[in-house]
């Protein structure tokens, strides 16, 4: 027993030789903030279900398909990339316009995010203007007759997205 004694009073007068109450206070209150803060750090989530995507029906290359109810511009579907995305070399426009559309195979109406892609000369093809719903000027986030590059590196507009943001409310 001696020599456990003899290891503990060793052990104890070398902790307080080389730390001082300020310090443990100060560990202690970093160990109490930093424990606190945990649940403040990013973490995976579980998996959000993914919104329940439309039922697609028609031809994305014309200007009658029912994503383009407000579209004004080239239709980036047939300028190399989808109505989704932006063909290689463009850049989407970080800000946009909105319209809501009725998709004819389910009857329901859907917010549609239009974006403009942006970066080399226009498309040229597929020209559509639709202004369904289309707000005067004064309501610019409702209105197809902006150029809405204006937001990225390049103010050059090449054609147009149709991305489904949601399902609208019905009235």
């Amino acid at each position: 027993m001696k020599i456990l004694d003899k290891f503990f009073e060793r052990t104890a007068r070398s902790v307080a030789q080389q730390s001082s109450r300020r310090g443990l206070l100060k560990n202690l209150g970093a160990a109490l903030v930093g424990g606190a803060s945990i649940p403040l750090l990013p973490v995976a989530r579980a998996a959000e279900p993914a919104p329940k995507m439309p039922a697609e029906e028609g031809d994305p290359a014309s200007c009658e398909y029912w994503r383009y109810c407000a579209v004004d511009g080239f239709l980036c579907q047939c300028c190399g990339g989808t109505y989704n995305s932006c063909p290689p070399g463009t850049e989407m426009s970080t800000i946009t316009w909105v319209g809501t559309c009725r998709n004819p195979v389910d009857g329901r109406s859907y917010v549609i995010s239009y974006n403009d892609c942006c970066g080399v000369n226009q498309c040229g093809t597929c020209l559509c203007q639709r202004d369904e719903r289309d707000r005067p000027l004064y309501r610019s986030d409702k209105s197809n007759d902006i150029n809405w590059c204006l937001g990225s590196k390049s103010y050059v507009y090449h054609c147009s997205t149709a991305i489904v943001v949601g399902v609208a409310f019905e009235q």
